[in-house]
């Protein structure tokens, strides 16, 4: 069976739920050989053979972490080069699809990104994208060279399937672009205690309907009581209700929650693009002629600031 690259996302060693994703679904078009580059691979190593793969390509080098981007593209350029994939898989990150875009263009390849599915076909890996802002689905393949494909957070749930996973160094060189941009400084990002947005299962979100950054709280309670992410719209972003990095919308982040609740959300074109491929979706809005609706699996029409305490006050009763 062919092998396929799996790019590894993690956080010095710990592997992120994507990635374990990324290797579910490699399973079904081959052996997945992941690709863990920095620090921490002897950590990541039990996890990734855990969830399917039969080789770890391992390596360790200041630039990984000192410089953006370009690095990690030659690493996987090498790898391809060593393994010769059926296909190479990468978290549909902003990075990740930056790493993408330039590893197809080197290795003469095309590139899907933001897949929602992933199967096996009889001249190559079939990819399943949302398209025109989720108005479409579409399924289609990459016709030259090995397929760069970035797959959606939450598009498929991570299966076990322990394999070897044996541990192999790879050899890397870097190119005199490597070292182009330099990363001068850090700010570690405060912990909310919140799953990260793009990855979380279930996220509450609010819109212009919240009236005001005092009033967030409720949307914020009510995340909590679900152990989800807290998106905002465009609308509440702009006004500075909440953080930029929690705006969910084609200008902001995308996600495809097993759940999505929209509280005070209107559904402009520029948000579902955001979020239509959520798996669940529940509208509370007291206009009962807003788009969001046409959308929704489930509706309420009702004052938000009624609604959701009530909805909190019933998960917290049943949790209890």
């Amino acid at each position: 069976m062919a092998e396929v690259l799996v790019y590894v996302d993690h956080v010095d060693g710990a592997v992120r739920k994507p990635t374990l994703e990324l290797l579910t679904l490699a399973r079904r078009i081959g052996e997945p050989v992941a690709v863990h580059l920095g620090a921490g691979a002897d950590a990541a190593a039990a996890t990734l053979a855990e969830y399917g793969a039969v080789k770890v390509l391992t390596a360790d080098a200041p630039e990984f972490a000192d410089y953006l981007v370009v690095p990690k593209v030659d690493a996987l350029q090498a790898a391809y080069e060593a393994v010769s994939p059926a296909a190479v898989l990468i978290p549909s990150s902003a990075e990740g699809k930056e790493i993408a875009g330039r590893l197809a263009v080197r290795i003469g390849s095309g590139i899907i990104t933001d897949a929602v599915d992933l199967e096996a076909g009889d001249e190559g890996p079939v990819a399943t994208q949302s398209v025109f802002a989720a108005s479409y689905t579409t399924r289609s393949r990459v016709t030259k060279g090995t397929p760069v494909i970035t797959v959606k957070p939450n598009s498929a749930a991570p299966e076990a399937a322990p394999a070897a996973g044996a541990v192999e160094q790879l050899a890397v060189s870097f190119g005199e672009l490597a070292t182009g941009t330099k990363v001068v400084s850090r700010t570690p990002r405060e912990s909310t205690g919140r799953p990260e947005l793009t990855e979380a299962a279930i996220v509450v979100s609010g819109g212009r309907g919240v009236n005001g950054a005092e009033n967030f709280g409720i949307i914020e309670s009510l995340a909590d009581s679900l152990g989800a992410a807290v998106g905002a719209s465009r609308a509440a972003v702009d006004a500075g209700w909440y953080p930029h990095t929690n705006q969910v919308g084609q200008t902001g982040k995308s996600v495809s929650p097993q759940l999505y609740i929209a509280a005070g959300i209107s559904g402009a074109i520029q948000h579902r693009a955001g979020m239509q491929t959520s798996k669940t979706i529940v509208a509370i809005n007291k206009d009962s002629e807003a788009p969001i609706f046409e959308l929704a699996d489930y509706g309420v029409v009702g004052d938000l600031f009624e609604v959701v305490p009530q909805l909190t006050e019933e998960v917290k009763s049943r949790k209890g």
